[in-house]
C-alpha cells in the first residue's frame, strides 16, 4: 500500500473515531468518494491496525443501525414547510 493511502486511511479513521461521523460525511470532508472511505475502513485499515479497525467498525455499524432514522428526519424537515 502506498504511503499516501496509508496516511489517508489513518486520518479518516481518526476523524471517524473522534467525531462518530458517517461514511458519507467523512467522504465529503476528505474529498473522496463514499466507496473509497468504505474500502479504506473495511479493507485497508485492518491490515494497518486491527484494533483501530474494530473501533471504526463499531462506529460504522452504529451509524448504519440509525440510518433509517436520519433519513426519516430529513424527509420530515423537507416537507414540513411545504404543507
Amino acid at each position: 500500500m502506498q504511503e499516501y493511502i496509508q496516511k489517508r486511511v489513518l486520518e479518516i479513521c481518526a476523524y471517524i473515531l473522534e467525531t462518530k461521523s458517517t461514511v458519507r460525511h467523512a467522504a465529503e470532508i476528505f474529498g473522496v468518494s463514499k466507496s473509497t472511505v468504505h474500502k479504506d475502513m473495511t479493507e485497508r485499515l485492518p491490515s494497518l491496525n486491527k484494533d483501530l479497525a474494530h473501533k471504526v467498525k463499531v462506529v460504522l455499524e452504529h451509524n448504519k443501525s440509525e440510518r433509517h432514522l436520519r433519513g426519516g428526519e430529513a424527509t420530515r424537515r423537507k416537507y414540513r414547510h411545504s404543507v
